[in-house]
């Protein structure tokens, strides 16, 4: 399932460059879209063939200096309880400060693997300067530079192998899992009392890594599935001041561990911008998606209520909008069983698998009637396509310039291929390669 690395330090030591470094690394594979609000704390990355999400937690801190510190205690607490790996920051040119030393008195309470990162070390005389920062009693010390990206390839070769095992899931690897996903109060908790209901024999709890959040094997009316509940677990009352970073890291590991994400929307709100970021998670992750708003029963409803409703949605989902919208309510149990039909049906699409001569004969058909249009004096030609062998659908074609293709035909690409396959709720991943003229 998926890893979680958060990156912790105090304001200024060079959170968000070593994260950009970090999530540069798979600068092919997800393109930013315009006009769609992005939550830039959160990124994929990928190392040695190891996947990971990492959160930079120093986005969050809101607030005057005086709460300044409080704020990023409550930051590492929560970083703490959810990540898998922590990476704290320090700066190797201030030295070791107090406020680096109360948060190494946090981490290391901690049983999870923590990294001292020393950044800012731009050469070889600094070097030595780094090795001030043991006195902060943890072992695992790297130096680096997050400018000029010396020492990061260390770091990562140990953040990837502290990693948990992934083994504990094999056993219930053939059932759906579905996350129940959404900013807070969105209803996330009725939604999955309304699915559960007080009929506590036909649920049973399924033991995971998914620490503290609640996943529940639910086999009723035909349904055989695990449901992963994020909401309400939480009792601390630190949460209060942090909901947005909490929900966010929250939301992160739920969307990771699922196959098929029900993202709530709040009706009486409608789509705010951090729904579009939790939309965003998901698509990053390639994970399905169906689309509830909620509290359905309480909006007015006009004759056009529904379809404008709807239309305004989609326009704030694009580019990616060809996800099933329904519209429900968790106390009334208005449409919820359409819900997990929907659900199903965007988890067996997620499944699909297109056989290579079928997908020749229809794509190149496609390719040949629009082909890619010239660039720079070269014709590209596109000769071959083949679906990868990945979890989510993933497509290769196969050309004689890849580096010429241009989003606007990658658009069209992609709605072909949802015009003649049904991929509804699923994101579609296309990498374009270089066909080996030794083979042609």
């Amino acid at each position: 399932m998926g890893n979680i690395a958060a990156i912790v330090g105090r304001p200024n030591v060079g959170k968000s460059t070593f994260f950009n470094r970090l999530i540069k690394e798979k600068k092919a594979i997800i393109h930013e879209s315009s006009g769609v609000t992005r939550d830039r704390h959160y990124g994929k990355s990928e190392w040695n063939g190891v996947e990971f999400s990492i959160i930079d937690t120093g986005g969050y801190v809101k607030g005057s200096d005086d709460i300044f510190e409080d704020e990023i205690r409550k930051q590492v607490d929560i970083a703490i309880e959810e990540a898998d790996v922590l990476l704290f920051i320090v700066d190797v040119l201030t030295g070791i400060t107090d406020l680096d030393e109360n948060l190494a008195k946090i981490l290391r309470k901690s049983k999870k693997p923590i990294f001292v990162v020393v950044n800012k070390v731009d050469n070889t005389f600094l070097q030595y300067d780094g090795d001030v920062f043991y006195k902060l009693g943890i072992s695992d010390l790297f130096n680096i530079s997050s400018i000029n990206g010396s020492g990061t390839g260390d770091l990562l070769d140990a953040v990837v192998k502290a990693f948990p095992k992934q083994d504990e899931f094999i056993e219930e690897a053939d059932l759906p899992r579905f996350a129940v996903v959404g900013r807070p109060n969105a209803g996330k908790s009725s939604l999955i009392n309304a699915l559960v209901g007080e009929e506590r024999n036909i649920v049973t709890p399924i033991s995971g890594t998914t620490r503290d959040s609640i996943n529940t094997h639910y086999n009723k009316f035909g349904y055989d599935f695990t449901l992963i509940d994020t909401a309400g677990i939480r009792k601390k009352s630190k949460v209060t001041e942090n909901i947005e970073f909490y929900s966010v890291m929250r939301a992160v590991r739920a969307i990771e561990n699922s196959d098929v994400c029900l993202l709530i929307i709040d009706a009486l709100r409608g789509v705010e911008s951090q729904d579009l970021n939790i939309y965003n998670l998901i698509q990053k992750n390639s994970k399905g998606v169906v689309v509830l708003i909620n509290k359905w029963d309480l909006a007015e409803k006009e004759t056009n209520t529904i379809k404008q409703f709807e239309a305004d949605i989609r326009e704030k989902l694009a580019p990616f909008k060809d996800v099933p919208i329904l519209f429900i309510s968790a106390l009334t149990k208005q449409r919820i069983f359409k819900t997990l039909e929907a659900a199903m049906e965007v988890y067996e699409n997620r499944k699909q698998r297109i056989p290579t001569p079928e997908l020749n004969r229809i794509m190149l058909k496609e390719i040949e009637n629009y082909p890619p249009p010239a660039q720079k004096g070269k014709y590209i030609k596109i000769k071959f396509v083949t679906q990868l062998p990945t979890y989510a659908p993933t497509f290769a074609f196969f050309c004689n310039f890849p580096e010429y293709i241009r989003d606007p035909y990658r658009r069209y690409l992609e709605n072909k291929l949802r015009e003649h396959y049904n991929f509804t709720g699923v994101p579609i991943k296309m990498f374009f390669r270089r066909k080996n003229k030794e083979k042609n």
